[in-house]
């Protein structure tokens, strides 16, 4: 790749960095966040149910083994150990 190359793809990353900025300007903030835009876009939708559903069979199946695997390890630490 040529110094020339180089000069030209810089040249472009300019252009398109200085439109994002005055995009970035231009563009008024939200008078509201946006989950709260979104609130309620899913009630009653069974995808959304099932897909809340699995993860929280998920999380609950990952707690269980989380909690077990840390009675082992506890159940494994040697007691009365001096150092």
């Amino acid at each position: 790749m040529g110094s020339s190359d180089i000069e030209q793809r810089l040249q472009v990353l300019e252009h398109d960095v200085a439109e994002l900025k005055q995009r970035l300007e231009t563009t008024p903030s939200p008078t509201e966040p946006w989950w709260r835009k979104i609130s309620g876009t899913f009630a009653n939708d069974p995808a959304y149910e099932e897909a809340m559903r699995l993860g929280r069979q998920w999380r609950e199946r990952e707690n269980a083994r989380s909690l077990r695997k840390n009675r082992r390890a506890r159940k494994k630490k040697p007691k009365n150990v001096r150092s």
